[in-house]
């Protein structure tokens, strides 16, 4: 039996260039207006995928997720435009439980064949996410609500004089589909005291991560940036990578240890790559100092990476199948041999809050 994909966009245009594309998967499609006429069709018919605009008439994008992850879970894509506001909503959308996003046809090169690989992609790997899953995902406590109750204040954050070169360990993170909601989860898990460094790559666009990390740190007792180059790398704070920049590292002769910025992609489909950052990091710092994780993802980002530090001496963390929205990067770096513990999301939580 056929995938049915349900595309929801207010732009006659907009549906006809996902559906020519999602088309070439053998997928059933059908077509939705505006918000409530998808809260309509997706409560009523089992969806496999949905692809969902923001900006629309009679209800927008936002109210139609929230509708339809209440009443009849579904995995959603949000089809966002790359622009800070657009970034902002999509992070709204992801909280009320839409699994990723992908660029607004019209924002990009469609026929770019990257651009139409990392759709299709999407789509595939969303539609074999079962809404048993999500309806299991959906009865946590929502992140958003427990952001603005619990959001701790700025002066029960650590103030001291911190150098790089008090850095005992710095923990490695890397996720991609499914990833942002568990990051943040990281992120207000991390005590006030907390005094490593924690870096890490999400997969997105660049205007998506400058979004991503003002969340974090309105979530997080500890500063969380996004990454610039020759940013001095500190003990007790947060970076998350630049989208569209790989993320390394590298000591000055002051010992001093800075971020440098390699806008250079290489054979990576992912910039920032996780690859990228842990192979850098093991150039600056002992492999006894760090501690790779490995969450939900497309691909597999990460996994020859995740070996070579565990080979160094490093502790590796890979998500387990239990939990991971998509089993995709951490099956990749445990079956190569990369990943030391394989656990579920709320052990590896505690594992990283806990880390002496």
């Amino acid at each position: 039996m056929a995938k049915t994909v349900l595309i929801v966009d207010d732009s006659a245009l907009v549906r006809k260039q996902l559906g020519e594309m999602i088309d070439s998967l053998g997928f059933d499609i059908e077509f939705a207006k505006n918000g409530q006429e998808a809260v309509d069709k997706a409560t009523s018919v089992q969806y496999d995928v949905i692809t969902m605009d923001i900006n629309m008439p009679v209800m927008d994008g936002i109210e139609a997720v929230k509708q339809i992850m209440q009443a009849q879970p579904t995995p959603i894509l949000m089809v966002s435009s790359l622009t800070t506001e657009d970034a902002t909503i999509t992070m709204d959308a992801l909280d009320l439980g839409a699994v990723d996003y992908i660029a607004k046809p019209g924002t990009m090169n469609v026929g770019k064949r990257e651009n139409r690989e990392e759709i299709l992609e999407k789509v595939k790997s969303l539609s074999r996410i079962s809404p048993r899953r999500l309806k299991r995902q959906m009865a946590r406590p929502a992140q958003r609500e427990r952001r603005r109750s619990e959001a701790p204040k700025r002066e029960a954050r650590v103030v001291s004089n911190l150098s790089s070169k008090d850095i005992s360990k710095v923990i490695l993170i890397g996720s991609s589909t499914g990833g942002p909601g568990l990051i943040e989860q990281i992120c207000a898990a991390l005590p006030a005291n907390y005094k490593h460094t924690v870096c890490i790559v999400q997969h997105m666009p660049e205007q998506f991560t400058a979004a991503f990390a003002e969340r974090l740190d309105r979530a997080s007792a500890l500063p969380v940036q996004e990454t610039k180059q020759n940013m001095e790398l500190l003990p007790s704070n947060v970076y998350v990578a630049r989208g569209g920049i790989h993320m390394h590292f590298a000591k000055k002769v002051s010992g001093k240890i800075v971020i440098r910025e390699e806008k250079k992609k290489g054979d990576n489909f992912f910039q920032p790559s996780v690859n990228e950052m842990m192979r850098s990091a093991l150039e600056v710092f002992t492999g006894k100092q760090l501690v790779g994780v490995i969450l939900t993802g497309i691909g597999d980002d990460g996994a020859d990476a995740m070996v070579a530090i565990k080979k160094a001496g490093a502790y590796t963390l890979g998500e387990s199948e239990s939990s991971a929205t998509v089993y995709g990067m951490p099956k990749e770096a445990y079956d190569r041999g990369g990943v030391q513990e394989q656990l579920d999301f709320n052990s590896i939580l505690k594992k990283i809050a806990t880390l002496r």
